[in-house]
C-alpha cells in the first residue's frame, strides 16, 4: 500500500492522501470548497495516519521549516542582486585580497563574535591561497553595545590608518571592553589614543556603522559571521577552509 502525504498550512490543502495508488478527492480540491463528509474523511484519515506513523508530523514540520528556509535564502538572494553594486563595496580599507578580483566574498562580523574571531586565521589562509579572490569586510554591531564600542573604535582607527591593526587588536582582546581598554591598545598599536577616543563620536563613523547594518539587514542577517558569495549564495556561521573554497568555486561555476 503505498501513501503520500502533503501538509500545507494558511487554511489551504491540509492533507492530500494517496493510498493504493488511487488520489482522494480532496487532493483536487482547496479546503473552502470541501463539503462536510470530505472534511470528516480527511481528519480521519489525518488521524489514523498520526496513530500509525508519528513520524508523519515531524517529517512535515520538517518539510515546512525547509520550505520557509528556502524562501527566506531566495528574498535574501533577491537582495544581494538588487543591491549587488552597493554590497560589494566599501572604503578601501575594508577591501582584502586582491582589489581586481574575478569573485567578491563579502564577509558581515561582528568583533566581540567568537566565531568571527577563530575564523580571522582562516580567512587569512583563504586570501593567501586564493590570489584572484576579492573579499569585503563588513563589520557590524549585533551582538551588545560592546560590539557597538569596538566598531566605533575600528572605524575611528581607519582614519589614521590602522583599520586592520585595531580590528585585529580588539578580535584578539579578552579584556573587557571600555574606551580606556581601547585608549590602551591604540596606543599600544600606534595610534593616536586620544584621536582615536574623539573620533569614535564622529558622525562619518556613524555613518559607515547604520550603511553596513542596513545592508545586512537587507540581506535578513541572522547572525555573525555570514558570508555572501558572489551573488549566489549566503552562508551564516563558521566554516571551514574546504566548505569556503567549495563555496567560492561553486560561485565561480555559476557566474560562468
Amino acid at each position: 500500500m503505498s501513501r503520500l502525504f502533503t501538509v500545507r498550512l494558511a487554511g489551504t490543502v491540509l492533507l492530500t492522501a494517496l493510498w493504493g495508488g488511487n488520489l482522494t478527492a480532496a487532493s483536487a480540491q482547496t479546503s473552502g470548497s470541501f463539503s462536510p463528509d470530505q472534511r470528516r474523511q480527511i481528519v480521519e484519515i489525518m488521524r489514523d495516519a498520526l496513530k500509525s506513523d508519528p513520524t508523519i508530523l515531524s517529517d512535515a514540520i520538517v518539510a515546512l521549516r525547509q520550505g520557509a528556509e528556502q524562501q527566506e535564502q531566495s528574498k535574501a538572494l533577491g537582495a544581494v542582486r538588487a543591491d549587488k553594486a552597493a554590497l560589494q563595496t566599501a572604503p578601501a580599507y575594508a577591501v582584502r585580497g586582491n582589489t581586481n578580483g574575478d569573485l567578491t566574498v563579502v564577509e558581515f562580523l561582528d568583533p566581540r563574535c567568537g566565531y568571527c574571531r577563530s575564523l580571522v586565521p582562516v580567512v587569512d589562509k583563504l586570501l593567501a591561497d586564493d590570489p584572484k579572490l576579492r573579499l569585503v569586510e563588513k563589520v557590524v554591531p549585533v551582538l551588545s553595545e560592546k560590539s557597538m564600542l569596538d566598531t566605533q573604535a575600528i572605524f575611528a582607527a581607519a582614519r589614521q590608518g590602522g583599520y586592520d591593526k585595531m580590528k585585529r587588536a580588539l578580535m584578539q582582546d579578552t579584556a573587557t571592553p571600555s574606551v580606556e581598554r581601547i585608549r590602551q591598545l591604540a596606543s599600544a598599536n600606534g595610534l593616536d589614543a586620544d584621536r582615536l577616543a574623539k573620533d569614535m563620536h564622529d558622525p562619518d563613523v556613524s555613518t559607515q556603522i547604520n550603511t553596513n547594518l542596513a545592508q545586512a539587514r537587507a540581506i535578513g542577517l541572522d547572525g555573525t559571521p555570514t558570508f555572501v558569495f558572489g551573488t549566489d549564495s549566503i552562508a551564516p556561521g563558521a566554516m571551514s577552509l574546504q566548505d569556503m573554497q567549495g563555496k567560492i568555486a561553486a560561485a565561480r561555476r555559476a557566474r560562468g
